[in-house]
This record gives C-alpha cells, sequence and structure tokens, in this order.
C-alpha cells in the first residue's frame, strides 16, 4: 500500500468517526481522566523481540479507577519498515462515571487475543506509522445483579486502527536529547455476531509532547480524548462517554541482542 493510499484511509476513518457521532437519540456521559502507561520493548535478535505494557488507567484523573490493562506480545520485524506482533492481554474495567458501563454498575474482566501489523514510513522530518490490529474479546458478563463474579465469558471481534504523526522540535530526526510531538488517532470498530447494538466502539485522539532521554528511554505527555460508545441502550438510547483528560506514556526500549566485543581466541 502506497503513501498516497494510508494517507487517504486515514483520513476517511477520521471521517467515519466524527459522522458516527451525529445522532439525535443519545445520551451522554463525561469523564475527566489520567492515562497513565509503561511500555518496555526488548529487541532479542535482529528480527524477533518482546513487548510489555500496562496502562494505569484513572477517573477524575488520578483518584478513582477507570481501567487497569496488560499486554504483552511477542513481535517479528520482517523488514525495516513492517512489523508483526501477536500477544495477549488483560483488562478490569471498573464501574466508574454516572452511567457505569456495565448494566449492574460492577467491574468486570476481559481476556484477548490479538494480532497487529504496524506500517511506518517517513515525510520529510515527519514519521509516520500505520497499526492495524485485530482482537478477539472475552468479556465477563453477570446474568445477575446478585452475583459477585462473572458467570459468562461470550466472545467479541474488534478491528482497531491507528494513525501516528511524530515530529522532531529540532533537527530531521528524534534522537537522543530530542524534543518532539505527537498526534495519534484510533478508530476501533466490533464485528461479529455477539455485537449487541455498537459496531462503533471507541475513538481515541491524541496530542503529545515528547522528549527522548537516550536509546533506553523516552517520556511522553499531553492530552487524551476517548469517545466510547456502550454495547447497550438506556431506555431506547445510545449511551456515548466522552472521557478527556491527560496521558502520560513511559517509554523503555533495551537491545538485547548486542554481541559482546570481546574477541574468543
Amino acid at each position: 500500500m502506497c503513501k498516497k493510499n494510508l494517507l487517504v484511509l486515514s483520513v476517511v476513518l477520521l471521517m467515519f468517526t466524527f459522522n458516527g457521532f451525529a445522532q439525535n437519540t443519545r445520551i451522554s456521559d463525561h469523564n475527566e481522566v489520567g492515562w497513565y502507561g509503561f511500555s518496555g520493548t526488548f529487541k532479542l535478535s535482529e528480527k524477533w523481540g518482546m513487548v510489555s505494557e500496562y496502562q494505569w488507567r484513572r477517573n477524575h484523573i488520578i483518584t478513582d479507577w477507570q481501567q487497569s490493562l496488560s499486554r504483552i506480545s511477542g513481535s517479528y520485524q520482517i523488514q525495516p519498515r513492517l512489523q508483526l506482533r501477536v500477544g495477549y492481554a488483560w483488562a478490569k474495567t471498573f464501574a466508574y462515571g454516572d452511567l457505569p458501563i456495565n448494566r449492574y454498575g460492577k467491574s468486570y474482566n476481559e481476556h484477548r487475543a490479538f494480532e497487529m501489523v504496524t506500517l511506518t514510513d517517513k515525510l520529510g522530518i515527519v514519521s509516520l506509522s500505520h497499526r492495524f490490529m485485530l482482537e478477539q474479546r472475552w468479556i465477563g458478563r453477570y446474568t445477575s445483579g446478585d452475583l459477585d463474579k462473572e458467570d459468562q465469558f461470550p466472545f467479541r471481534n474488534r478491528f482497531r486502527y491507528m494513525f501516528r504523526l511524530q515530529l522532531p522540535m529540532k533537527g530531521q530526526w528524534v534522537v537522543d536529547k530530542t524534543p518532539y510531538l505527537v498526534f495519534f488517532n484510533e478508530l476501533m470498530v466490533n464485528f461479529g455476531k455477539n455485537v449487541p447494538e455498537n459496531v462503533f466502539d471507541q475513538n481515541r485522539l491524541g496530542l503529545l509532547f515528547g522528549y527522548r532521554v537516550n536509546s533506553n528511554f523516552s517520556l511522553e505527555a499531553g492530552y487524551i480524548s476517548q469517545i466510547l460508545q456502550f454495547g447497550r441502550e438506556i431506555d431506547g438510547n445510545n449511551v456515548f462517554q466522552y472521557n478527556n483528560g491527560v496521558m502520560v506514556n513511559t517509554l523503555f526500549s533495551f537491545d538485547l541482542s548486542k554481541k559482546s566485543d570481546k574477541v574468543v581466541e
């Protein structure tokens, strides 16, 4: 897929996302959130690697839980600009906001398997990435409000596409001691027989300021906006949740494939 086609796809998906919110019969719920993330990338060889991630997502910026998310995956670098990842994620979503996602106002667990393809490119000083992701999700559900634990885990599929743009604030590349700006937008769409109400799942948009300390550590912080549609109606109305707040990401990267410079005689 050429650069022009990828940019056109990004614009089309953005238009689809925002057009999908132009509904008259809907209920809105607004929250102030704080998303604090850790990501560790470990290069094991020229082609293979591992990625570990944790997201500490809070409501009211930091005081209350929104979601806890852990993810681990293996990666394979098919070519310099094309990477494949396969992995597993666990998430616990809490009963936050005026209108909890769960109809009984309970927390619930979710297990995911996922497959991801990332394409990267560079236009002048701008670095671009396109992330295509398929998730197989087992989402906890209560058949009664009297239960303390989920008694069902129905299966759903979700497709995700994220467009990310990175711009160095000095020089041509993001190298050590370089500040940079990040813009990203991610669209998520549900599909499959167990999708009850919402094909559109959510959209995330962020504008971050980043700083690369060295090849092992970078820090990004800024604004995050999440628009999420419930998988159920309330009084015959679709429910949309608007979560806006701060995002902070700590990014670690380690090359474990480097060989010792010592010469064995």
